[in-house]
């Protein structure tokens, strides 16, 4: 997954949530999101061509899923960094997509036409999550850290990774558990189907 840094000349590297909302303030979001997206295509290309078969996930802005030239801004940086589509997963958060979900559905299924991979991040935290799994053209489920973080203490949590995980299957998806970070969990996940896993 690919995660941008601002590295600041005096506080060292800034994470996302000190320079993000500058940037939608300022609007120069989709400029910085495009940026990224060509810098990731471009370093997971050269992995790729030194023998690595990996696949590298970008995480959209909300403004990035309602613009209508996306897809085409999307094609245009896997022809110029020469990264097969198939190699690029596209996240994007329920929250994201809640405020113009046929907007953001259009844009995404013209994504799908280039065999780009759609993951839904932070699963269960928005507010129509069963909607969007109806609605949009989703591959990849992916089940918030809040739900796995105390997994071995809560039994709710439990049974709530159980129904994500029974519903992701269900609908032919792949679920991806975030926020992994003990042999507990990551025996409990395995016991229960969900084989990938994330710090």
């Amino acid at each position: 997954e690919a995660l941008v840094r601002w590295p600041h000349p005096s506080r060292g590297y800034l994470s996302p949530s000190s320079f993000i909302p500058l940037a939608e303030n300022s609007n120069q979001i989709e400029s910085l999101g495009e940026m990224v997206l060509k810098e990731s295509c471009q370093v997971a290309y050269k992995l790729i061509k030194l023998g690595y078969p990996i696949k590298v996930s970008v995480n959209l802005n909300p403004r990035q899923l309602v613009n209508r030239n996306l897809p085409e801004i999307v094609s245009k940086i896997l022809r110029e960094t020469d990264l097969p589509a198939q190699s690029l997963i596209l996240e994007m958060t329920e929250n994201a997509i809640v405020n113009d979900m046929g907007r953001a559905s259009r844009i995404l299924r013209e994504i799908k036409k280039l065999n780009v991979t759609i993951a839904l991040d932070d699963f269960g935290t928005g507010y129509s999550s069963l909607t969007l799994l109806r609605e949009l053209p989703i591959d990849i489920l992916k089940i918030d850290k809040s739900f796995v973080h105390k997994l071995g203490e809560n039994a709710n949590d439990l049974k709530i990774v159980q129904a994500i995980i029974g519903l992701g299957k269900k609908l032919g998806l792949t679920v991806i558990a975030e926020g992994v970070e003990t042999e507990e969990q990551v025996d409990l996940l395995t016991k229960h189907g969900c084989f990938y896993q994330q710090l």
